[in-house]
């Protein structure tokens, strides 16, 4: 399992990694485009959609309309309707429960859920055409939360975060994630190469509390994103999203702390 995860991750690497250096949009936004169909065919199976592809292909085209539009930051709308989901909808059900698999309330969870996978691919897009480094900037403050809240929960976890959905969780691994992410934005913006990224833009426009304020309510996004796509799966009976990419399951488990992440990054630097 470990060599198969190996593998899948340096084909990845070696795919998106040119894309990204050469500031190739033409090649970016075809990757974009296969992975969000994947993404909207996996949400829509594990809300026992009957025809996940034919739906999923419906998105699809949706997220073309906005790659084909141009400037995918002006999408300000849809983020900030993305970040309301969220909040009055998806952290919510995190207490309360989900919905049976059966019953209206079911699709009209899979419709938002939809809508927050364009919003976060609609973001990577408006991101990237800001810059490479910008995009890159947005999603290291997911992985180093992931990769501090491991460490941190197998060192120090003892009280659960969420035993129901993902009992592998704690508090200690979160607070973990975020001193991580913290540590390595204070630091990183001390080099003039990385001006440019998210954080250091923070930093600049709202000063040390206004920094601290907004990454911490990022990284705590980035909790929920993943605890709500173990609602899903659990839900759902299943493990993995999909077997899309082996060793790592499906796209949505790679992508699940991005998801609320990515428009709220963007919405917060159109506030800049």
């Amino acid at each position: 399992m470990l060599k198969m995860r190996v593998l899948t991750a340096l084909v990845l690497l070696a795919v998106l990694l040119p894309v990204l250096f050469l500031n190739n949009f033409p090649a970016f936004a075809v990757i974009s485009t296969i992975f969000f169909a994947a993404a909207s065919w996996e949400s829509l199976r594990l809300s026992g959609n009957a025809y996940p592809k034919i739906i999923a292909a419906f998105w699809t085209a949706i997220f073309g309309f906005f790659l084909a539009s141009g400037d995918a930051s002006k999408a300000t709308v849809l983020f900030a309707s993305c970040a309301a989901i969220w909040l009055l909808v998806f952290v919510p059900l995190l207490a309360k429960g989900l919905p049976s698999l059966q019953g209206i309330r079911s699709r009209l969870l899979a419709g938002f859920y939809s809508i927050a996978i364009l919003g976060c691919f609609v973001a990577i897009i408006a991101a990237f055409q800001r810059s490479p480094l910008f995009l890159l900037s947005i999603m290291a403050i997911v992985w180093v939360a992931d990769i501090g809240a491991y460490f941190s929960g197998k060192a120090f976890g003892r009280h659960k975060l969420a035993p129901s959905i993902s009992p592998g969780k704690s508090w200690e691994g979160a607070i973990g994630g975020w001193f991580a992410v913290m540590l390595t934005a204070v630091i990183s913006n001390r080099f003039p190469a990385l001006h440019a990224t998210f954080a250091a833009r923070l930093d600049d426009h709202w000063g040390l509390f206004g920094f601290l304020a907004c990454m911490t309510f990022v990284v705590a996004a980035s909790v929920v994103g993943d605890l709500f796509e173990s609602q899903l799966k659990r839900r759902a009976g299943i493990k993995d999203s999909s077997n899309l990419l082996p060793g790592h399951g499906g796209v949505l488990d790679r992508i699940d702390a991005l998801i609320p992440v990515l428009p709220l990054a963007l919405l917060i630097d159109a506030w800049l």
